[in-house]
C-alpha cells in the first residue's frame, strides 16, 4: 500500500478521485499520463486496495475505496503526534509574539 502511494502520479490520481469517480480516460487527461500509464497506475492502486473500478458499458469508472484509505490512515495516525506537537509549539510561539504592523 505504501509503495502505491509513494508515487507522485498515483497520489495525483487519488487526489482526483477524492472529488468523485472518474473514467480512466479522464484520469489520463487530467494527470497528463498516457492511457496505458494511467491504467497501470490504477491497477497498482486497485491491487493495494485503495481504488475500485466499476464497469459502465465499455468504460471503467474508478473510485476511492474507503476501507483501503482507512487502513492507510490507521497506520499513519499514531505518527500524527510527532508533527502535531510541532504545530502546537509553533501556534504558541506565534500567539506569544507581539503583533507587528508595517508602516507604508
Amino acid at each position: 500500500m505504501f509503495d502505491a502511494v509513494g508515487d507522485r502520479s498515483r497520489r495525483e490520481i487519488l487526489d482526483l478521485l477524492a472529488a468523485g469517480p472518474r473514467p480512466v480516460g479522464e484520469i489520463a487527461i487530467r494527470t497528463g499520463l498516457s492511457q496505458p500509464n494511467a491504467s497501470r497506475h490504477l491497477r497498482i492502486l486497485r491491487e493495494a486496495g485503495l481504488v475500485e473500478p466499476r464497469a459502465e458499458g465499455q468504460r471503467r469508472i474508478y473510485e476511492l475505496r474507503p476501507a483501503g484509505l482507512a487502513e492507510l490512515i490507521g497506520w499513519v495516525a499514531p505518527y500524527q503526534r510527532l508533527w502535531q506537537g510541532s504545530l502546537d509549539a509553533l501556534e504558541r510561539h506565534l500567539d506569544s509574539e507581539p503583533e507587528r504592523t508595517e508602516e507604508h
